[in-house]
C-alpha cells in the first residue's frame, strides 16, 4: 500500500493519492489533473476512483478532468446531487482498490454531503481516515459555507452527531489525514500539522473535547472568519461542473504588447500585479492592485476582486503560467492576458510608473515624530488584540473593500500588518481608489517589535 499527501501551500489544501495492487484513488484533486496522472503513470498504476469529500467552496476541483482523462469514476457520498455523471455511494459502503478498501462514512455538518473515507488495509485493518473538511488537525470544518438553506446552527448540530458516531468511535491509532492545514479559511484554528491520529485529536482538538452538543455548537459558530466572496461561486461550480483546465489555460495565457495591455486596462480590466510587495513598491502600472504570489494569494484575490472581473496581469519573469493557473484553481477565468516582458517592457516603452514609499522601523520612529502620518492596521481582530502600534486606526484587510470610504483620502496613511504582505495589498488598493498619500512599514509590526518596541502596545494577558 502507498499513500501520498499532495499539499498545496497557497490554498493550504491536501489532496491524496492512495494505491494498492496497481489500482489507485485520488481524493479531492486540484484543478490541474497532470500531477496525479503523472504520479500514477510513474508508479505503473491505474486511477480507479476520484473521491470527493464534498462540494468544495475554496477551490475548483479537478475531479471531472481527472475522470475524463483516466476513465476513473467520480464518487461522492450520500446527499450529493452533482449535475454530471458520478457515483453516489451509500453510507458504510466499501470501495475496493487493489487489495484494500475505502469505506464511506457519511459525516454531514460542514456540508450536507460531507463524507470521510476510512482506509482498510490488505488485512482489513483500519489504517487511516481521510476527513476532508469534517475534521482538521486541531479544528473542524465551519458550518456556514453554502450547504442548502440550512442555518449554521443546524449544520453544527449535525457535525456534532457525525463526530460522535463516526469519528470518535474509530480506534485511537487510526491516522487522520485532513483536507486543509493552517491558513485555510475553511476552519478558524487549524494546526500546522499535516496529519495526526484519532487518539491525539481526542485529547487536543477542542471540537472533540466538547462535553455536550450545545457547547460544541456555541464554540464552533463563535468568531468564524469572514467568508471570501469567491467561495460561493466555487461551491456552485463544483456542483454544476466546470470548463476543462486545458481550455482555461489556453484561453487565459495570452501575451500582451504594451499597447494591447493599455487598451484592455482602459477598457475596464483590473490590473493585477503578482510580484513581491517590495519589488512592486518601486514601480508599477497606475491603478494596479498588488497581491503577491508569495503569500495568501487565493484568499486575497477572492476577497478583493469580483469573481467575474476581467483582469490583465503583471508578473515576475517566468511566473505568468503560475499566476494564471492559481487564478484558475479558484475559478477566476476572465484573464485577458499578461504584460509580455513584464515591467521591463512597460518601462522600455517609456510608460509612466507609480511607486509606494516603504519605511523600516527606525525610519517610522522619525516619521511619526516629524510628519503628519496616521497609522492604519490591516491585521485581523485577534492579531490586534495582542499588540498594536499606539494610535492606529484598525480596518482588517478583508473589510477594506467595504470600509475604505470611511478614511480621509487627503490624510497620509502609514499602513502595517504582521510582515508587510497585507499592508502592500492595502496600500495598492487605496492608491487605486484615489488615496495619494499611502506608505507601508517594511517587515510589519514584527520588525517594529524587534527594532522599535517603544512604539508597540502589547496586551500582556494574551
Amino acid at each position: 500500500m502507498f499513500i501520498q499527501q499532495i499539499y498545496t501551500n497557497c490554498l493550504a489544501q491536501a489532496a491524496y493519492y492512495i494505491e494498492s495492487g496497481n489500482e489507485a484513488v485520488v481524493i479531492d484533486p486540484l484543478r490541474d489533473p497532470a500531477p496525479y496522472i503523472k504520479l500514477a503513470a510513474d508508479r505503473g498504476a491505474t486511477i480507479k476512483y476520484v473521491l470527493e469529500t464534498h462540494f468544495h467552496a475554496d477551490f475548483v476541483s479537478g475531479h471531472i478532468d481527472l475522470a475524463n482523462k483516466t476513465g476513473a469514476s467520480i464518487v461522492f457520498g450520500p446527499g450529493a446531487v452533482p449535475a454530471y455523471k458520478a457515483y453516489i455511494a451509500e453510507d458504510g459502503e466499501k470501495l475496493r482498490i487493489g487489495h484494500a478498501h475505502l469505506q464511506v462514512l457519511h459525516t454531514p455538518g460542514h456540508t450536507i454531503e460531507s463524507t470521510c473515507y476510512l482506509l482498510l488495509d490488505e488485512a482489513d485493518k483500519m489504517k487511516a481516515v481521510f476527513t476532508g473538511d469534517t475534521l482538521f488537525i486541531g479544528d473542524v470544518g465551519r458550518p456556514d459555507l453554502l450547504s442548502g438553506n440550512l442555518p449554521k446552527e443546524e449544520l453544527a448540530s449535525m457535525l456534532y452527531d457525525s463526530l460522535q458516531s463516526k469519528i470518535k468511535t474509530l480506534p485511537a491509532g487510526v491516522i487522520v489525514y485532513p483536507g486543509h492545514g493552517a491558513g485555510s479559511a475553511c476552519g478558524k484554528n487549524i494546526s500546522t500539522q499535516s496529519y495526526s491520529t484519532i487518539g491525539e485529536q481526542m485529547v487536543t482538538n477542542y471540537a472533540l473535547l466538547a462535553s455536550d452538543k450545545e457547547s460544541f455548537v456555541t464554540a464552533l459558530i463563535t468568531d468564524l472568519p469572514m467568508i471570501p466572496s469567491y467561495f460561493f461561486k466555487d461551491a456552485v461550480i463544483n456542483k454544476k461542473g466546470c470548463a476543462s483546465f486545458d481550455d482555461v489555460m489556453r484561453n487565459n495565457m495570452r501575451p500582451l504588447s504594451v499597447s494591447q495591455f493599455k487598451a484592455m486596462r482602459n477598457d475596464g480590466a483590473i490590473v493585477l500585479d503578482t510580484r513581491d510587495a517590495m519589488v512592486f513598491a518601486t514601480g508599477f502600472v497606475k491603478g494596479a492592485l498588488n497581491i503577491g504570489l508569495t503569500g495568501d494569494f487565493a484568499i486575497w484575490v477572492g476577497t478583493l476582486i469580483e469573481t467575474d472581473a476581467r483582469m490583465v496581469l503583471v508578473t515576475a519573469p517566468g511566473k505568468e503560467r503560475e499566476a494564471v493557473e492559481r487564478l484558475a484553481r479558484i475559478g477566476y477565468e476572465r484573464i485577458d492576458g499578461y504584460l509580455d516582458g513584464g515591467m521591463h517592457s512597460w518601462t522600455s516603452a517609456q510608460q509612466t510608473c507609480e511607486s509606494i514609499m516603504t519605511f523600516n522601523s527606525k525610519e517610522c520612529e522619525l516619521l511619526l515624530e516629524t510628519e503628519n502620518y496616521n497609522l492604519l492596521d490591516v491585521r485581523n481582530r485577534l492579531e490586534v488584540a495582542k499588540n498594536r502600534l499606539a494610535g492606529s486606526t484598525h480596518i482588517p484587510l478583508n473589510l477594506l473593500k467595504s470600509k475604505f470610504n470611511t478614511l480621509d483620502k487627503d490624510t497620509k496613511w502609514l499602513i502595517y500588518c504582521a510582515g508587510g504582505y497585507r499592508s502592500m495589498i492595502a496600500a495598492s488598493y487605496l492608491r487605486s481608489k484615489g488615496f495619494h498619500f499611502v506608505a507601508s512599514i517594511e517587515g510589519g509590526i514584527k520588525e517594529v517589535i524587534a527594532q522599535s518596541p517603544q512604539l508597540v502596545e502589547i496586551d500582556e494577558e494574551r
